[in-house]
């Protein structure tokens, strides 16, 4: 498996968790796309210091190519799917708890 299909996977995965399986909806609301920026431009820094540097390298044959700040536009996709994900999963956790509580008081 390549990482860009590695990326496209996970990427589809996170959308999935968000959407359907802990039904978070982060992805439709505006809150995350107004602060997804602010995540995006410190995953560039960091992508492009290690990738830049050459401390972190990438098969040629397995990426599609395209780079943006020396990173391969796989690691962005990669690095959403895990934001979404990590976020989704931070966003209902609270919401579970709060229903687990409620039923305790029955």
């Amino acid at each position: 498996m390549t990482y860009t299909v590695a990326a496209v996977v996970g990427l589809v995965a996170a959308v999935v968790v968000d959407l359907f399986v802990l039904r978070t909806r982060l992805v439709l609301g505006r809150v995350f796309w107004c602060t997804y920026p602010i995540i995006f431009g410190f995953q560039l820094l960091s992508n492009g210091i290690l990738t830049g540097r050459g401390v972190v390298l990438y098969d040629p044959a397995a990426i599609l190519g395209t780079r943006l700040v020396h990173a391969p536009v796989e690691d962005l996709v990669f690095g959403f799917a895990l934001i979404l994900t990590t976020l989704s999963v931070w966003t209902w956790l609270p919401r579970r708890s709060a229903g687990s509580a409620d039923s305790t008081r029955d």
